[in-house]
């Protein structure tokens, strides 16, 4: 009896041992939610002295699809435009290479590096700040 009390002590601290241990690590930035997919500009704005100020993006047209930026797995992306100066919604995409870590979105598109601080990444939401300007997408 006692070599069973003893037995089950030993697998209940080491239960314990593993459960408390955090597999992530903290310190690095990464979120849980994936950032890859197609996000859909939904607002701009900006934040000055911590005041946020967001509103429509005025370069989604009206009646078009929003513009988007789509974010693949191979770390490739499509940037899309929606224009109806020429024919109604007419869509323009670029590619680019993205990379993410430590709370940043660094883009590459046409040789122009971007580096944004991801603000919230979210199943349904990605805040992205590039210094006073922010950007919110939706999948």
């Amino acid at each position: 009896m006692k070599t069973k009390s003893i037995f089950l002590m030993m697998l209940l601290s080491i239960g314990l041992f593993v459960m408390s241990c955090n597999p992530n690590n903290e310190n690095d930035g990464n979120t849980i939610a994936p950032i890859v997919g197609k996000w859909g500009i939904v607002k701009v704005g900006t934040n000055i002295n911590g005041v946020e100020t967001l509103a429509d993006p005025p370069q989604n047209v009206s009646g078009c699809d929003h513009d988007y930026i789509n974010l693949k797995i191979d770390n490739t992306l499509t940037s899309g435009d929606y224009d109806s100066t020429v024919s109604p919604c007419a869509l323009t995409t670029v590619s680019g290479t993205y990379s993410k870590g430590n709370s940043r979105l660094i883009t590459v598109i046409n040789g122009v590096t971007t580096t944004y601080d991801i603000v919230n990444l979210t199943i349904n939401e990605l805040k992205l700040k590039n210094g006073n300007a922010i950007s919110v997408y939706i999948r």
